[in-house]
């Protein structure tokens, strides 16, 4: 029961958005485009967050079962903030290489010699997405 409502909210965080999209015209894109990743995202978090609190245990005793849902509902939360900063930092990186690559391009094509300089500028935005999966290689870590 609680899948098929799942399943039913992801598909009306996509669907509801887009036919209002499509009703009303492009005047309201962008508000629809922000909540309709806003509600998708919820949606996966509570939804992750759901299926990790919970665990099969055979213990009994009712203080070990606590700890054991304590325990895969940290482990659990500690995968999600893994993604988050290996996601958010790639996703930041991205845009950070795409306005630094193009205005590299740019100042390469009026003079030859900004090359290094161009090149630096690239690797360093290049940079928060290896921080990213390093800090995420950490919380992993720290799971085990």
């Amino acid at each position: 029961m609680f899948y098929g409502i799942i399943a039913l909210l992801v598909v009306l965080s996509v669907a509801l958005p887009y036919g209002i999209y499509l009703y009303k015209g492009k005047k309201n894109a962008k508000i629809l485009l922000l909540a309709n990743i806003a509600s998708f995202c919820f949606i996966v978090v509570g939804a992750t967050i759901f299926l990790f609190s919970g665990g099969a245990s055979a213990a009994t005793d009712p203080a070990a079962v606590a700890v054991s849902n304590i325990d895969s509902f940290s482990t659990g939360m500690g995968f999600i903030a893994a993604a988050l900063s290996t996601g958010l930092a790639c996703l930041g990186g991205g845009i950070a290489v795409a306005a630094a690559a193009s205005a590299a391009i740019g100042a390469i094509s009026e003079n030859e010699g900004m090359f290094g300089k161009a090149l630096i500028f690239v690797a360093l935005a290049e940079g928060f997405a290896i921080y990213g999966l390093l800090v995420s290689f950490t919380i992993i870590g720290k799971l085990g």
